[in-house]
């Protein structure tokens, strides 16, 4: 077997090579985030897709979430359901169609996971080095159950064609500051701080605080003779020396630190969300609207796959989703991945093809609009599945959909569309959003404070708990007094 270190590293060049860009380079431009640590990010996300009714969680069997990726493209997203593992959904909704695709889980799979992925001909399985599906820090009851899961998997691994390995690569220089500052400045952010210009200016850094904790309680392990234990029975020992080894904790803390930050950029803060902004729409849309966590869980999906621009001024993430008339094995509940893009020059292309100006003042012939393939755009181009007129379909976008990309999405039958609205009326340059507004026929939900006003406790409302109960927020508590962070369940 070859040394996991030097694996680590190999993978790490290899996929460096293969992901590094839509188009071939973008060397002195903003930092831009791999592919796979993108994927990576995605994967450990979806762990955290709100459950859509109470579920049961095993304490041996840990939730996990799946990216499958096929030609680098990502072809769906699933999490585990109280019945399912994430591996097992996976099977059931691709079969065969698993074959030479690459899978990225947030925890290794369980051994009646691989073995049938890895029989169905997926070509690489990445996972997060940390606990695995088959939880190893359960009760001292379940623990032989678990380690001998592990060399059954182990038994798997090394035995089958598909290269079951860990990627994970190092942040690009100056990426995690530009991530802090992106995510402040995002659309979300700025219209509470507008809106409350007087509010108390560190809910941002709160937030991310408790997200960082959160997510550290959740996916690292703290003690490091405790996480050498687990990377040697999961067949990572190698890993265990340093240099490997402090590498490989220093690349995990990064990556749980850019993903707190990212999904701190869409709050749950008091009673602001994706809401519709006629007020005599409200009632006649409110049954239609997504839950606000789903929502906002949705929508920083689209803030990660931003930072893929190739755009050198802003970046700009979709994901499309839908609804099917009832629940699905996944633990997604009704929701099912149609397709996801950000913004940047065409497939195949040069990165210095094209110009990448954006200057009023400058000839038009040399400005990037005409050359950018919208974040809109690039998510209908590589959908995997077809939009159903029958069911419920939904966009996210990162910042409001401009007049070229409106017509796109109401031709293609999409019925939501959710987003900032801050750049709504406006022309900029040769880039003009005048179209959003005037949309009819699609319901859009825009990041602002719930119009309606109602202080009872609704579907897409935020919810605190006090002693144990779940209490609804009133509208105007503290409202124009510093603003309290209300974080919503993951």
């Amino acid at each position: 077997m070859k040394e996991a270190g030097q694996m680590q590293n190999l993978e790490s060049a290899r996929a460096g090579r293969s992901v590094s860009t839509q188009t071939d380079s973008m060397t002195g431009q903003i930092p831009r985030l791999s592919k796979v640590n993108l994927f990576t990010l995605l994967s450990l996300w979806m762990e955290l897709f709100p459950a859509v009714e109470a579920q049961r969680q095993k304490s041996q069997v840990k939730k996990t979430g799946l990216v499958v990726v096929k030609n680098m493209k990502i072809i769906d997203l699933h999490c585990s359901s109280e019945d399912l593992h994430a591996g097992k959904i996976a099977l059931i909704k691709h079969g065969s169609r698993l074959k030479n695709c690459d899978l990225y889980f947030s925890r290794k799979p369980c051994s009646a996971c691989l073995k049938m992925i890895v029989n169905a001909g997926v070509n690489r399985i990445s996972y997060w080095p940390a606990d695995p599906e088959i939880s190893l820090l359960s009760e001292a009851s379940s623990s032989e159950d678990a380690k001998l899961d592990a060399k059954a998997v182990e038994r798997l691994k090394s035995n089958s064609r598909a290269h079951v390995c860990v990627l994970l690569q190092p942040l690009v220089c100056y990426m995690m500051q530009f991530v802090e500052e992106t995510s402040y400045k995002c659309d979300f952010i700025q219209k509470i701080a507008k809106t409350f210009p007087d509010a108390n200016t560190d809910f941002y850094s709160k937030c991310r605080q408790e997200r960082v904790k959160e997510y550290e309680m959740l996916f690292l392990i703290s003690n490091e003779e405790l996480h050498k234990q687990i990377l040697m029975t999961i067949g990572l020992e190698n890993l265990c020396e340093n240099p490997y080894f402090s590498n490989l904790r220093q690349n995990m803390k990064d990556l749980i630190l850019l993903l707190a930050t990212v999904a701190s950029s869409v709050p749950n803060f008091e009673h602001y969300g994706f809401y519709c902004g006629s007020t005599e729409q409200i009632n006649e849309i409110h049954n239609q609207c997504l839950p606000q966590e789903i929502a906002r869980h949705c929508m920083v999906q689209a803030r990660l796959l931003a930072y893929r621009t190739e755009d050198h001024k802003i970046g700009v993430g979709a994901v499309i989703w839908a609804e099917r008339k009832s629940q699905n094995c996944d633990g997604t509940g009704m929701m099912y991945f149609i397709g996801c893009g950000y913004n940047a020059f065409p497939v195949g292309s040069e990165y210095a093809d094209f110009p990448n100006m954006d200057d009023k003042q400058k000839d038009r012939e040399i400005r990037k609009f005409r050359y950018i393939v919208h974040a809109e755009q690039n998510a209908l181009t590589f959908r995997c599945q077809e939009i159903k007129p029958e069911e419920k379909s939904m966009i996210f976008v990162t910042k409001c959909p401009c007049d070229e990309c409106v017509p796109l999405i109401k031709g293609a039958g999409i019925k939501q569309i959710y987003t900032g609205d801050i750049d709504v009326g406006k022309k900029k340059a040769d880039i003009s959003y005048m179209r959003f507004g005037e949309l009819e026929g699609i319901s859009k939900f825009t990041w602002q404070l719930n119009p309606s006003g109602s202080c009872v406790l609704e579907q897409n409302e935020p919810e605190s708990k006090e002693n144990g109960v779940v209490r609804p927020i009133p509208l105007n508590e503290e409202l124009h007094q510093n603003k309290k962070l209300c974080l919503g369940n993951h």
